[in-house]
């Protein structure tokens, strides 16, 4: 695990009763009264002013539902699939870095909480646990209904790329199904609550192997932490990432634009996140589920041609339910676990099961019983429909295409 004490995993603040908690917001607002300054400081926190991460929260809002009536929704079925892998809900826990800041048990609490929901867990490369030991974890954890938990993990391209290949294989020896590839971080954006509250404790990822220090610009753990990113990386590496993980199915993770998204289809990934990461690295970058609607307006073909996900803002089930009619297979959540493992294993489980229960709720009073029923038809989105951006000319794709 990571080298923290517990001192910065805890705090002399009592925590309210879990069964206190009924929303998404109630674990936020504990763990921000709760956790640490600096464990709170680096999961809250956002690039610049915050505008994204804010953006990425209200977009939802401005999107209204359109419900149907008279229907029999005495039975729902929310059983989805991503990347081929069946899943008892369309809901999976995005990569978070350093779990172990919140909890003992971090990234394995979070991965047998993931089982019991049957949803899937992406492990960070910046995980506090060797993803060998979080899938053991996984593996051992008893369910009463036996099933399968997708486990994937997320990559950030190493300088030296050979530290890459070590780690892509150690994934695939560990049991990861799919590679993440992070594609919206290629320097780690400014996140100045985390730069203003000094590490007090030491902090390494034993996956990437990288320590978080401080220095003359402040104490970010996820700049100092994130050093050995390469930002050179480009479209031409995916073929080398194929040949590094032959067989196993590629997404990118970070795509913004109708026109990335196209690449990527064209690029033969299988699978892309709509991501902005969650407002952490560039800031007045659009909100997620603007940009899915971007792709449903300009290049609704990518739905049919791979796995289409999307994370950030996600506190509702009215959020996973828009995101769902827009095309998504399935919705990621990034720092909820996080809020939730303050309360370990079964923090992470009530997290979801919240979730869960509005999501059906949300189908129920829209008239849908199943997944496959949903479509843009339930949405209202006239309130956000002029912020997107229209599709590029046949000439300007080419000029883009020939510069990259």
């Amino acid at each position: 695990m990571a080298s923290t004490s517990q001192s910065s995993a805890s705090s002399p603040h009592t925590k309210p009763p879990l069964a206190s908690l009924i929303s998404t917001h109630d674990f936020e607002d504990a763990a921000s009264r709760t956790l640490t300054p600096k464990a709170w400081a680096f999961i809250s926190s956002a690039a610049t002013d915050l505008t994204t991460r804010r953006r990425n929260v209200s977009a939802f809002a401005d999107i209204s539902l359109r419900p149907r009536t008279l229907r029999d929704v005495s039975s729902i079925d929310l059983s989805a699939s991503m990347l081929g892998r069946r899943m008892r809900m369309p809901l999976f826990c995005s990569p978070a870095a350093m779990a172990s800041l919140v909890h003992p048990d971090a990234e394995k609490a979070i991965g047998t909480a993931c089982k019991a929901s049957g949803i899937a867990q992406c492990v960070s490369t910046s995980a506090s646990y060797p993803l060998r030991d979080i899938v053991a974890a996984i593996d051992a954890h008893p369910v009463d209904t036996p099933h399968d938990t997708p486990v994937f993990f997320q990559l950030y391209v190493d300088k030296n790329r050979d530290n890459t290949r070590r780690l892509i294989q150690g994934a695939r020896s560990a049991g990861a199904q799919a590679l993440f590839v992070t594609i919206d971080a290629a320097v780690p954006g400014k996140r100045e609550a985390d730069e203003r509250v000094p590490a007090d404790v030491p902090i390494t990822s034993p996956l990437s192997g990288t320590a978080a220090t401080n220095d003359a610009k402040g104490s970010s753990i996820g700049r100092t932490m994130g050093a050995f990113i390469d930002p050179s990386l480009c479209w031409a590496d995916i073929p080398w990432l194929r040949s590094v993980a032959p067989g196993m199915p590629i997404v990118l993770k970070g795509i913004q634009t109708s026109e990335d998204a196209v690449l990527a289809m064209e690029a033969g990934v299988d699978g892309i996140v709509v991501s902005n990461h969650g407002g952490r690295s560039l800031d007045t970058a659009p909100a997620t589920i603007l940009i899915l609607l971007e792709l449903r307006k300009n290049c609704p073909e990518i739905f049919d041609r791979m796995d289409v996900c999307v994370d950030g803002g996600i506190r509702r089930g009215t959020d996973i339910f828009k995101a769902l009619c827009l095309g998504a297979k399935a919705v990621g959540i990034g720092r909820g676990p996080l809020f939730a493992v303050n309360y370990g294993y079964e923090g992470v489980l009530k997290y979801i099961e919240i979730l869960r229960d509005e999501l059906e709720t949300t189908m129920k009073l829209c008239g849908v019983t199943s997944l496959d029923q949903l479509h843009p038809g339930y949405l209202n989105t006239l309130a956000v429909d002029h912020l997107i951006p229209a599709k590029q000319s046949a000439d300007l794709a080419t000029h883009i295409r020939s510069r990259l």
